[in-house]
This record gives C-alpha cells, sequence and structure tokens, in this order.
C-alpha cells in the first residue's frame, strides 16, 4: 500500500479526533506567530512548538487506517 492509498481509506474514529485537535494546535501556533505586535521570546517558542507539533500530529493521525484483516 502506497501512500496516496493510505490518505484515500477511511481513518478511524480516534485518529480523526487526533487530526481535528492537530489542525488546531498548528492554527494556535500559526496564530501566534503572525501576531503584528512585538511579543515575548517565549511566545515565539511556544507558537513554534505548536506549529510543528501540531502539523506533524495532524499528517500522522491522517495516514492511520483501519486494519482489514483477510
Amino acid at each position: 500500500m502506497n501512500i496516496l492509498e493510505r490518505y484515500r481509506k477511511p481513518t478511524p474514529k480516534f485518529f480523526r479526533v487526533l487530526r481535528n485537535i492537530g489542525i488546531a494546535m498548528a492554527t494556535i501556533g500559526g496564530t501566534i506567530l503572525s501576531l503584528p505586535i512585538t511579543i515575548p521570546q517565549l511566545l515565539i517558542n511556544l507558537g513554534t512548538i505548536l506549529t510543528i507539533a501540531g502539523s506533524v500530529a495532524s499528517a500522522v493521525s491522517q495516514a492511520v487506517v483501519e486494519s482489514v484483516e483477510t
């Protein structure tokens, strides 16, 4: 099974929830990083971590498929 076939198959419910949480984390991180004001370095680091972790979580969760026993 190649990656395109994996992305077309249904995702289990737990990983759909995890994917949506990852998307929310990436969105919050991106919003923090794009603020038009000067913010402390701690918030910049937090935004970067949220963006990366959310992106990875959503990408990995989308690639998980249900196992079909034959």
